[in-house]
């Protein structure tokens, strides 16, 4: 083996020696036991919540396993506004934290929105506890089911039901396929609630006068607005009401 190879195998050696030393100093005794440690190991900044724990590594992160959920739940279990929210009360028992919520991102807000992170964990939680025999309607019971997170006011008044997917797509609200009824409709009470001014005194004081329909009543949608907007007034055009 010639001088320079020998070198090399030294210093491979002493570097591989020195990490593993590191590694285990921070796992027996903490981050803070080498400073500045994670300064070479961090993919990123930790988000304005977590800063106070960038030399804390151990905090969040199991060796071996990475991020848990339990390190998680340990301190974010008790977040009454999160939990009493009913759009967001299933993180109650949801279980999986690092599927929608990421870290090391440089100021990046730190929670993407994953529908299907929310379909493969409901998912699993359905084949763990379905038996050989309902294994094959797992799929189909760990959907998403939207009125769990979206049902605090339902937008179209009860009518349709609970089965948004029959509709929507989880990209966007927005239905390609969707016909408004004629603009001729006298029947749009039946899907669209008039607004809370519409009860007060200012649809008698302001709103009729300005449409001229001096005597329509709430629920008679028809005689003051178009179809393609809320804002577009018969016979007026474009008015901000308020």
């Amino acid at each position: 083996m010639n001088r320079k190879m020998l070198t090399y195998l030294v210093l491979i050696t002493a570097t591989m020696t020195g990490a593993a030393a590191v590694i285990s100093t921070v796992y027996n005794h903490g981050s803070s036991a080498v400073p500045q440690w994670s300064n070479f190991v961090s993919p990123g900044e930790l988000s304005a919540r977590h800063a106070f724990l960038a030399e804390k590594c151990e905090t969040c992160h199991t060796p071996l396993r990475g991020v848990s959920a339990s390190a998680c739940i340990a301190c974010h279990a008790t977040n009454t506004v999160t939990l009493a929210r009913q759009s967001t009360a299933f993180h109650a028992t949801v279980g999986s934290c690092t599927a929608c919520h990421i870290e090391h991102q440089n100021e990046v807000r730190p929670t993407q929105m994953q529908h299907d992170a929310l379909i493969a964990i409901g998912r699993e939680k359905h084949q763990e506890v379905a038996s050989p025999p309902d294994a094959a309607h797992a799929s189909n019971r760990s959907q998403l089911y939207c009125f769990e997170c979206h049902s605090n006011k339902s937008p179209h008044r009860d009518l349709f039901g609970v089965e948004c997917a029959a509709c929507h797509v989880t990209s966007t609200w927005q239905i390609s396929s969707f016909q408004h009824p004629s603009q001729n409709s006298t029947d749009c009470a039946q899907c669209h609630q008039a607004p809370p001014s519409h009860y007060m005194g200012h649809f008698e004081m302001v709103s009729k006068i300005v449409a001229g329909q001096e005597h329509a009543r709430v629920e008679q949608c028809h005689l003051c607005h178009q179809t393609d907007s809320w804002n577009e007034i018969r016979g007026v055009g474009w008015y901000k009401h308020h």
